[in-house]
């Protein structure tokens, strides 16, 4: 039998067992590139975006984007120029400002938890829309971390960047997760650098 025949029958004799047939074959047939997530890579979005363009991480429970965050800034030499702020009750106002500002300055302006602040997020739209690339420092970026929502605006979602960070699945996933955010610093000064 061919690699689908034989998911045709592991679908009609043991249903329970597809997810992890349809694994196999997708493994077999496209490789392992569509079964594997790929690393999260912030340094690449951040290379793609423009001053106009905003950075939204999609969050999803147990994945917290904001440690990437600020190593970016870090390596960037945004630390001083990063704003973070959490979105919600009474805090439109003080957002708008904020990326005003930072398109004047070149700050890095971070929004949290989009989500909670649904009224304020037709504001954001009009922000984003009336924005002159002419009058914006090329340092400026704008990211927004929200939960999957359908009040989201969709002119924002379509001229952003989107990222999520999911959690892994499995012990290879993870163990693959944590050796590549492990930097080389830290083999070297440990006191037994050889045998790491």
């Amino acid at each position: 039998m061919d690699a689908f025949t034989k998911l045709l029958v592991v679908k009609t004799l043991r249903e329970e067992k597809l997810l992890n047939g349809l694994k196999i074959y997708i493994n077999s047939v496209l490789g392992p590139q569509f079964i594997e997530s790929p690393l999260f890579d912030l340094k690449a979005a951040y290379d793609d975006s423009l001053s106009t363009t905003p950075i939204i991480f999609v969050l999803s429970p147990g994945a917290d984007p904001m440690s990437y965050l600020f190593e970016l800034a870090k390596q960037q030499g945004m630390t001083d120029k990063l704003k973070i702020l959490s979105l919600g009750q009474g805090q439109g106002e003080k957002a708008r400002e904020n990326i005003m500002s930072g398109r004047r300055n070149g700050d890095w302006i971070c929004l949290q938890n989009c989500h909670l602040a649904v009224s304020w997020l037709k504001t954001l739209e009009k922000i984003q829309e009336n924005q002159d690339e002419s009058e914006i420092n090329p340092l400026y970026r704008l990211w927004l971390t929200s939960m999957p929502s359908n009040k989201f605006p969709v002119p924002v979602l379509q001229s952003g960047i989107k990222l999520t960070n999911e959690p892994p699945k499995g012990l290879k996933a993870n163990l693959s997760r944590t050796y590549n955010e492990i930097k080389e610093e830290v083999y070297i000064s440990s006191n037994k650098p050889k045998e790491f």
